[in-house]
């Protein structure tokens, strides 16, 4: 029989707590996959993965206050700040007071942070490659990523739920 989208699924109580029907373990496996796939490339520039997104949002918009990166990457500025110096450091960005209110800093990058690009891209394509799925099929993984990141931050919003509790005693 085949499942349609919307469609019930019942699991019973005692399978609840199986590790196999966890999705918060699953997106916790594959995410550490999918970043160590990304340390692999990432490493022999010298980058972690959290300096890669940083760049990421700067390679978008450069000039970003920390608190727009730290938006961005849903980071803290206690977090984000310690990532910013260590790429300041490498020579990748440049870390500018604001002029208007001295308690805004802008990154900007570098010549070599925007140089970094086209080596960083390799990473990427390395990783698309390792997942053996299409762009298209990357693109909709994400998407639902993002809607699933949605709804658990929409404050209020009540979710549909498509799966029932059984006690196993059918």
């Amino acid at each position: 029989m085949t499942r349609k989208p919307g469609d019930e699924v019942e699991i019973a109580n005692d399978d609840l707590l199986l590790l196999e029907n966890q999705l918060c373990f699953a997106l916790y496996a594959a995410t550490r996959a999918v970043t160590k796939t990304y340390r692999e490339k990432l490493t022999l520039l010298g980058l972690t993965y959290p300096q890669y997104l940083v760049l990421i949002v700067l390679w978008e918009e450069d000039g970003s206050t920390i608190t727009a990166i730290g938006h961005r990457l849903m980071l803290d500025s206690g977090t984000l700040t310690p990532l910013v110096k260590r790429l300041e450091n490498m020579g990748y960005v440049d870390r500018l007071r604001g002029t208007q209110d001295e308690r805004e800093v802008r990154v900007h990058l570098t010549e070599a942070g925007r140089e970094l690009k086209n080596s960083v891209l390799d990473a990427r394509c390395y990783v698309a490659c390792r997942l053996g799925m299409t762009e298209t099929e990357i693109l909709a993984l994400r998407s639902e990523l993002m809607e699933l990141i949605a709804r658990l931050e929409a404050s209020g919003t009540p979710m549909s739920h498509s799966i029932s509790v059984t006690d196993g005693q059918n």
